[in-house]
């Protein structure tokens, strides 16, 4: 699970450096973008507990914004 976590937060970072988005709107944005993504690809399925692999995303923005704003 951990590693589906760093794995989901490397690309959601990813984006927002492209994207130029910023915010907790967007960055909760890219996270669901993300997980919508992984669910695609087979890297996650409907059996895997989404809503908490979102939330725990989400509660990372404190750490996510510190780390852009450096």
């Amino acid at each position: 699970m951990e590693e589906q976590l760093e794995e989901i937060l490397l690309l959601v970072k990813k984006k927002m450096n492209e994207q130029g988005g910023y915010t907790k709107e967007a960055y909760r944005q890219f996270v669901v973008e993300t997980i919508d993504y992984f669910l695609e690809k087979g890297k996650l399925s409907e059996d895997d507990n989404l809503e908490f692999i979102e939330s725990r995303l989400i509660m990372m923005w404190p750490e996510v914004k510190d780390s852009i704003s450096e």
